[in-house]
């Protein structure tokens, strides 16, 4: 059974009581101290806004007074949030992450698939070109079959042959 309930917490009194430099933290201080007595749990949480309210003049000027309302569940924990403050629906927030979570699955599911079927276009591909190639690659080596079965004509006799004509050129040249 949820217990939920409004309080004007003074806080004045707590924080007179201390320097100025620790004001804010000693208010904040008394503000569970009295929700610990008022609501009977030691399990006491200040929400976002109401630590906001205590903290927006700095830590020197905490304010008076404040007005808060208070929830406790069946836990026994108790949150204390400022009056008026948003309130944040965890059902909703919880529905939208599932639904956000669903979407990113099936968004990965669909690019599994996608990577997948790509995959196997490529593969064919692959295997097509590797068919397309593999005639070339024969075609290739059956003409250096036939090279290396014809007789090669050595191209250092031709170079000494051509070197042997060259002086008796040159010599030709002497007698014009």
């Amino acid at each position: 059974m949820a217990v939920e309930r409004t309080y004007n917490v003074p806080l004045r009194k707590a924080w007179l009581k201390v320097p100025r430099y620790m004001r804010t933290k000693k208010a904040a201080k008394a503000l569970k101290e009295f929700l610990r007595k008022h609501m009977k749990s030691e399990d006491v949480k200040i929400g976002k806004y109401l630590n906001e309210f205590l903290w927006r003049h700095g830590i020197k000027n905490p304010p008076h007074h404040v007005k808060v309302n208070v929830s406790k569940d069946d836990k026994g924990a108790v949150k204390a949030e400022l009056v008026g403050a948003p309130v944040e629906k965890k059902e909703e927030a919880e529905k939208e992450k599932k639904k956000r979570e669903k979407e990113q699955k099936k968004v990965a599911e669909e690019e599994k698939k996608g990577k997948k079927e790509e995959g196997k276009e490529k593969k064919a591909e692959e295997k097509s070109a590797e068919v397309k190639e593999k005639p070339k690659q024969e075609n290739k080596t059956e003409e250096r079959a036939k090279e290396e079965a014809q007789p090669k004509e050595k191209p250092k006799a031709e170079k000494k042959e051509k070197a042997k004509e060259a002086p008796g050129a040159k010599d030709a040249k002497k007698e014009n």
